[in-house]
């Protein structure tokens, strides 16, 4: 049953596209398959019958008014050939057919072409304006009201109009019946549509979110150890005359922060390739929280800037999401301390959680030189945007500004679950 269902319904697919492309070839097929069921049978007994009485009772040959094949073929020609035009305009072709109709019965004549008034009115419930229809309604109420008084020396006139009322409501029920469907169906294929078209821009989205966190993670990782080997690299030049053996330690100190930065680049970029073969996933290690800025102090402390660090309440208690946000805010801040201030400067460093609030401050000392110091000018580089994006995931709010003879940084971060970002 499966496979049948399955081939009858691409051939209903084959059938509705082919309909698409050549729709005069279904109205022609339903004028001809009218002619053919119910004309051309009355045509052959009136040929037959000439110079007869006819067949069937009395009662309904005295009825019915007798005409001659050309009137009859005239009268055919008037029901079904507006069928034509029964989906490009239902209206016009329903008021055709119904016109005919009236005057067929007007003259006493009883045709089997007479259904393509119904036939006319299923099409105008499937493809005409809906506000046609109560007019429509109306006009089958009258006609058929002449065909059951026509009838009623035949048959009782209620049962006559309760037969033919059934037969036009069941043709217009079956309109709206389909009409319906095809409605549904149309929206479903446009609620798919939409739904695949949501999906390619949700992965669009996240691939655009992804490629925003990861260009975030390597400004961090380079921008702060790129600084820290800059002014490494500068205190072991002047050292190396006066002192080999500091010109060596920072040699090797650039060594180590070089060797670090590419390990995490190994794993920021890691989790964009994919396992390949036998070679497995890449070995990643775990993101850096706040038992990471220990070593991170000590590598600016390293570079020559000296870093107190202190905290405060249950930092310990913080997710790993949090711990990352906070970590790379004090690299960015630490960076632009150590870019900005010098080597000879002294940072700040204090982590506070209270109830639901976590503040971050770092405060410098400023350069020996205050008009050094570029000012502003660093609130609308990539630093200060990226901590702001970093804070804004939890409801934070940063600000940043000259305090004394220094700068300082300010970070407050919303750990309240319901504000959506854990």
């Amino acid at each position: 049953m499966g496979p049948l269902v399955a081939r009858l319904g691409r051939v209903g697919q084959r059938l509705r596209r082919a309909d698409r492309t050549r729709p005069w070839v279904l109205d022609t097929a339903v004028v001809v398959l009218v002619f053919v069921l119910f004309c051309l049978p009355d045509l052959l007994h009136a040929v037959s019958a000439i110079g007869g009485e006819g067949d069937g009772p009395r009662r309904f040959r005295m009825a019915f008014t007798r005409l001659p094949a050309a009137g009859m073929l005239a009268l055919q020609a008037g029901l079904v050939l507006p069928l034509l035009w029964r989906r490009r305009a239902p209206a016009l072709a329903f008021g055709a057919v119904a016109a005919v109709f009236v005057v067929q019965w007007s003259l006493g004549a009883a045709l089997r072409a007479d259904v393509a008034l119904f036939v006319a009115l299923y099409s105008l419930a499937l493809h005409g304006r809906l506000r046609q229809l109560p007019w429509a309604c109306a006009v089958m109420a009258g006609a058929l009201g002449l065909v059951a008084a026509r009838v009623s020396a035949a048959v009782p006139i209620w049962d006559a109009l309760f037969f033919l009322l059934s037969t036009a409501t069941a043709a217009l029920a079956l309109g709206l019946m389909v009409r319906i469907r095809r409605a549904q169906l149309a929206g479903l294929r446009d609620r798919a549509a939409r739904l695949e078209i949501e999906r390619d821009q949700r992965g669009r989205l996240a691939v655009a979110a992804e490629r925003a966190r990861v260009a975030r993670e390597m400004h961090d990782i380079v921008g702060h150890n790129l600084s820290v080997i800059i002014t490494l690299a500068d205190a072991g030049a002047y050292a190396t005359a006066a002192a080999p053996e500091r010109g060596k330690e920072a040699l090797n100190l650039i060594g180590d922060t070089g060797r670090q930065a590419l390990s995490e680049l190994r794993r920021v970029l890691g989790v964009l390739r994919e396992a390949d073969g036998p070679r497995g996933e890449p070995e990643l290690s775990p993101q850096p929280g706040l038992t990471d800025l220990d070593a991170l102090c000590e590598g600016v402390r390293a570079a020559g800037l000296e870093v107190v660090y202190r905290t405060a309440g249950d930092v310990d208690a913080l997710d790993s999401g949090v711990q990352l946000t906070v970590y790379r805010i004090v690299q960015e801040a630490l960076t632009n301390t150590l870019k900005h201030a010098g080597a000879a400067a002294r940072a700040n460093l204090a982590i506070v959680v209270e109830d639901t609030r976590l503040t971050i401050t770092v405060q410098d000392s400023g350069p020996p030189a205050p008009a050094d110091r570029p000012g502003t000018a660093d609130e609308e580089g990539h630093g200060l945007v990226g901590m702001r994006e970093r804070a804004a995931l939890y409801g934070g709010h940063v600000s940043a500004g000259p305090a004394g003879p220094g700068w300082t940084v300010r970070v407050t971060l919303d750990l309240a679950p319901q504000g959506g970002a854990r």
